[in-house]
């Protein structure tokens, strides 16, 4: 009996050192990468290098703007929709499998319930409001 679980023990860990010796040989290809660059690449700094450079554009007067939030939210209400409008797909196949139509249609009306409370208590925070 302890010989089988020596074995087994050994196969166990055998399966993690390939994942070790993996990511060494990940890490070290990035350090070998960003070392050769570092080697290779010119530097010649001027003042214009150095100069802050955003989007095509010298910067001139501060650097702190004032942006409106709603628009990131809409952005944000977006993505969580349509990610989540993903899972209706899926959830489409597996309904059409015999054996699982009344456990996935609760399971999704749950699911669309989730989405429909988030949704209304974005409305009743008026984020929904374009003003």
């Amino acid at each position: 009996m302890r010989d089988s679980t020596v074995v087994v023990a050994s196969d166990y860990f055998h399966s993690y050192a390939v994942v070790g010796l993996l990511a060494a040989v990940g890490v070290l290809f990035v350090a070998v990468a960003f070392g050769a660059g570092r080697l290779l690449r010119p530097v010649v700094p001027t003042p214009e290098k150095l100069l802050t450079y955003e989007c095509g554009v010298d910067p001139v007067g501060e650097g702190w703007a004032h942006t409106q939030v709603r628009y990131y939210v809409y952005a944000f209400l977006y993505v969580i929709f349509a990610v989540d409008s993903i899972f209706l797909f899926p959830w489409a196949t597996v309904f059409a499998a015999p054996g699982y139509g009344a456990t996935t249609l609760v399971e999704m009306f749950l699911f669309l319930g989730f989405l429909a409370v988030g949704l209304l208590y974005a409305y009743k925070k008026g984020v929904l409001a374009w003003t």
